[in-house]
């Protein structure tokens, strides 16, 4: 079977994927999501921060959240110390006497007993959210999440994540691809195919949390599990694009397959032992029909090209170095003008060089609509060169973890 045949389906996907993109993000209810003003109304509000040994991060966290466009009145902060071994605890403290902050300590249980926590004090708040003790939101942000609650069928609301002043290697390759996260998931939201409610400000109706139930532990993907359980019930999950959160991203190459590990085996195990019903859902054909199996799809598609693409490369490099061992010693370089038609570029390669673009082109609009900082083209460029060799790393080690049973930890 030759490369190009091996390679058709998955261009196809990926091609089919960018005309779904494309079709949806200028759809009616897309424009609308982006068109939506900042909420008039201040309905009450609890911000809830878990904390786990994250005493150089907490004190910027609350500061931002302090520094919220949004009535003191309405807003209430809980911090919950999830029994740190740190200096945490002191930085909490420091905190606990301002009239907006409760603030709570306990024996270390997991991130989801301190959320749990956290909203059984969150009295008298309409909606709920959480945000990690290693992000900063923008001021305007939480006024930009309430807009997004206008229709009583959205329980959850999600924001636009960026990377926090990025600063190494790998934190560049993440701002990359967080912005073109951003765009993903405001297309998807505007059709109700979200699957996770990611930690970092994330907002719930009190309603529906009281309804569901609480946080699990959920395979270590807390957030997901209960973006699923949202899905089951029949609710949707919107997105407000301008809402800016910035997180701390991993700065190391082991630090960033950890984490990702965490979050690939966390979907796995959630979709394919708990939340299988939702895979083929007609009630939600956009999550059950099209998302959920191309995110399988994906994991899949990756590692094997990445196994494909390397062995092809082991072979063409053997190739290469017999033909040189087996050259004569008088065999000499010739030096021939730079000409296009020396380009082997075959249909699927071409294809593949036109996806890149869109995609990049999409990382683009993620910024542009968000308004995230920073400049876009320098943290492309660590994306281009570094993201299809590690994001493999990181797809082959879960999938490891989930078929060999093995247990995921959370650092």
């Amino acid at each position: 079977m030759g490369v190009e045949t091996l390679t058709y389906p998955f261009l196809f996907i990926a091609i089919f994927f960018e005309s779904f993109l494309l079709v949806t993000f200028l759809s009616k209810p897309a424009r609308a999501s982006r068109a939506k003003s900042i909420a008039p109304t201040a309905p009450n509000v609890a911000v809830i921060v878990p904390v786990w040994n994250e005493e150089t991060t907490l004190a910027g966290t609350i500061d931002s959240l302090l520094a919220l466009d949004y009535p003191a009145e309405k807003l209430s902060i809980i911090l919950v110390n999830d029994g740190s071994t740190d200096a945490t605890p002191a930085v909490i403290d420091r905190f606990a006497h301002h009239p907006q902050i409760t603030a709570l300590h306990k024996e270390n249980g997991g991130k989801f007993s301190a959320m749990n926590l956290g909203v059984e004090h969150a009295r008298g708040a309409e909606l709920i959210g959480f945000l990690d003790a290693d992000s900063f939101v923008a001021p305007d942000s939480l006024r930009e999440i309430v807009a997004a609650f206008d229709a009583s069928r959205v329980a959850a609301v999600t924001a636009s994540m960026a990377v926090h002043e990025p600063q190494t290697f790998m934190q560049r390759m993440q701002y990359a691809e967080y912005t073109l996260a951003i765009t993903l998931r405001h297309v998807l939201a505007s059709l109700n195919g979200l699957y996770v409610t990611p930690g970092p400000f994330s907002f719930y109706r009190r309603s529906v949390l009281a309804e569901l139930g609480p946080f699990k532990h959920a395979h270590l993907a807390e957030d997901m599990e209960m973006a699923m359980r949202l899905q089951r019930a029949g609710y949707a999950i919107g997105n407000a694009i301008r809402a800016r959160v910035y997180t701390k991203s991993p700065p190391t190459l082991p630090k960033l397959v950890k984490q990702r590990v965490r979050w690939t085996t966390g979907f796995l195990r959630n979709i394919l032992f708990d939340y299988r019903d939702l895979i083929g859902i007609r009630k939600n054909a956009v999550l059950g029909m099209f998302v959920l199996p191309l995110a399988l799809i994906t994991i899949g598609g990756g590692i094997f090209i990445f196994m494909f693409s390397m062995t092809q490369i082991l072979f063409e490099g053997l190739h290469t170095l017999s033909i040189v061992q087996a050259a004569p010693l008088s065999y000499a370089f010739v030096w021939r003008p730079f000409s296009w038609y020396d380009v082997p570029a075959t249909a699927p390669e071409l294809l593949g060089v036109a996806l890149l673009v869109v995609t990049l082109g999409w990382m683009v609009v993620g910024k542009r609509l968000s308004r995230i900082p920073g400049k876009l083209a320098p943290n492309l460029l660590a994306y281009l060169a570094f993201y299809w060799i590690v994001a493999p790393l990181w797809l082959i080690r879960s999938v490891s973890d989930v078929a060999r049973g093995a247990r995921t930890t959370w650092r």
